[in-house]
């Protein structure tokens, strides 16, 4: 049997799909309360998002196994908390205050959660110097 070398393996994510049951409302809010960039929406079942190098796909899925799985997206800020007041500002279901979640040798690491309109759950982190 062949053991990876050190050169192996995955580093980078191309794409995140999202289950939602709402495509227009989804929409709505990834583009327009979380303001992310929106690229095309083929189908009325499917809309692609980019979000920096990550393109995020919101799914109505057809299969009843895969309506209610998601992945946490950790959405990368400079400032969690005047990202936390924006997204309060715009009606976003927070689930918890930013926290402390570590304290590394050269940053601390903070996050916060909050749900979409689908009730996934999402979150800001943050790497305070």
């Amino acid at each position: 049997m062949k053991t990876p070398t050190a050169a192996f393996g995955l580093s980078q994510i191309g794409q995140i799909s999202v289950p939602v049951r709402d495509i227009p409302r989804a929409v709505a809010f990834y583009r327009d309360t979380l303001g992310m960039r929106f690229l095309f929406q083929p189908s009325s079942n499917l809309a692609f998002f980019m979000c920096g190098d990550v393109r995020l796909m919101l799914d109505k899925p057809e299969d009843a196994e895969f309506q209610n799985h998601s992945s946490v997206i950790y959405y990368k800020v400079e400032d969690i908390q005047a990202w936390f007041a924006k997204l309060k500002e715009r009606s976003v279901k927070m689930v918890d205050e930013p926290h402390l979640i570590a304290r590394m040798p050269d940053h601390e690491l903070w996050m916060t959660f909050f749900r979409d309109p689908e009730e996934n759950l999402l979150a800001l982190m943050s790497e305070v110097r």
